[in-house]
This record gives C-alpha cells, structure tokens and sequence, in this order.
C-alpha cells in the first residue's frame, strides 16, 4: 500500500507539472553559499530553452548543484553536477537535448547554455554565466557549433556575487572537474590528498521563481546576436526536447530512480 501510495503521488506531481505553462516564469533567483542572485529568463526569444531551463528548476533538478568549472574572463559553468556528501559531484539525470535558438549575443552577465562541441543542438541542463562579452573573437560564442543559446541575464548587482565565485582558485581533478573553483582550499590540501567537501566547493542550494510574470522586466534591452546568419538562428523545433516533452524524461528518470530506490530497499 506504501508503494502504491508513493507511485500515485509521483504521478499526480508529473500530471501536475505536465499541465503548467513553463515559459511564464521570467525571473529567477539562483542561491548559492556565497550568495543569492536574480536572473532575467527571456521567454520570448528563447522560449524553447526557457521552457527547458525551468523544467529543471520545477523538477529540483538543480538543488545542491556545484559550479564546477570556471574560467578567467570568460565563464562560470554549473547545471550538471549534484553533490551528495561525497567528491566528486554525481551527475544529474537529464532530458532530451533542446533546440538551439542563438538568437541573442553572448555578452557579459548574459546565461547560455553549455552543450557538445560539434553538435549545435545537444543542451541540455548545463549553463554558464559569461563573465566578459564573449560574442566575437578570441571566443567567437555568437557564432561557434552554431551559436551559444543566451536565455537570460543576471539582474542588478547579482554580478557581484558571479564575479566572487569567478574570483576563487581553481584546481584541477580531471575531466568536468578540470578548472574546479574551490573556497577554502590550498595545493597543500592537494598534497595532502584532501578532497573537497561542502566546505569548499560553490553550492548551488536551490534556484527559485520569483516573478511568474513575462514582462517583469520590460525595461531590459538584451543584445542581439548579429554575427550569425538569420537563416542560422531559426530553430527546427520539431527537434526540441524542451518544455513538456523534456519534463516528462526529466520525471521519468526521477520516477525510476525512486523506484530502484525503493526496491533496493525491500525486504
């Protein structure tokens, strides 16, 4: 009866979500240990991604999720990776892969989706925050594999606490892990062969709606990518997996992994 009652509750909340508008959501807080910031989503011309973006939030996908790499004048990355108590992070389950809509130029304080190098259309839950305007040369962000997806920017001063986190040492523990900013955390502990804990690493504790209304920020007037072809930024989006369609993988694998959970378990 248990197990009854916990699948129909898990179904009741995919019915729930499935049914919600996802794109009416325009300002987001994302909460860290170092701070707070908000974020303006652009539904309109992005609204695939935005669409996809919050499928993940609505999901909790991103709670206790790590900034697991930046870089110098360039990027902060998160989106991808949970911590759990234990280095390194785990990776989260994701959906389909979201259509990519390069509509808007990768400036600074702008956030676009990270993706495969030679596939324009493979985003799927990691993003980055541009901590310089990266749209042209020498990172060409506006026009490489096809153009970055810009889907929203940070708000106010919320570029002070990105530009923190951007500030922190970097170490490397390979692979995603490569360019890892760490507080707190010295070579001496490398040599120690002390891994970082919750202590160290950049947190993301949760990321919230705070502003369900698609105009909130009417005043914003977000750069347009206009190094790339318009024929090039028109998205085919019977190819998208954002939306509902991408929620329901998201839940499903969430679904699934409960249900190992619980089976593991069973006596």
């Amino acid at each position: 009866m248990k197990n009854s009652s916990l699948f129909s509750s898990i179904f009741f909340s995919l019915a729930c979500l499935l049914t919600s508008s996802y794109a009416n959501a325009t300002v987001v807080e994302i909460r860290t240990n170092l701070g707070n910031f908000e974020v303006n989503l652009y539904d309109n011309e992005a609204p695939e991604t935005v669409a996809n973006f919050l499928s993940y939030v609505r999901a909790g996908a991103y709670a206790n999720n790590t900034v697991h790499r930046s870089v110098d004048d360039f990027i902060v990355q998160m989106g991808g990776f949970q911590y759990a108590s234990s280095f390194p992070p785990a990776p989260i389950a994701v959906g389909l892969p979201v259509i990519n809509e390069p509509v808007l130029s990768n400036v600074r304080g702008t956030l676009s989706m990270a993706k495969l190098g030679g596939n324009a259309n493979s985003a799927t839950s990691q993003f980055f925050v541009n901590l310089s305007n990266n749209s042209g040369r020498p990172s060409n962000l506006d026009t490489q594999n096809g153009g970055f997806t810009v889907f929203g920017q940070v708000l106010d001063n919320g570029m002070q606490v990105v530009d923190q986190i951007a500030s922190l040492q970097t170490f490397n523990f390979g692979g995603p892990f490569s360019e890892l900013p760490l507080s707190g955390y010295s070579s001496t502990d490398v040599s120690n062969s002390i891994l970082p804990d919750e202590d160290n690493l950049v947190i993301i504790e949760d990321i919230v709606i705070k502003d369900g209304t698609v105009l909130s920020k009417p005043g914003l007037n977000p750069a347009r990518n206009t190094l790339l072809s318009p024929s090039l930024q028109q998205p085919d989006n019977s190819r998208s997996g954002g939306g509902s369609l991408g929620m329901l993988s998201i839940l499903g694998l969430a679904f699934l992994a409960s249900r190992r959970r619980m089976l593991s378990i069973k006596d």
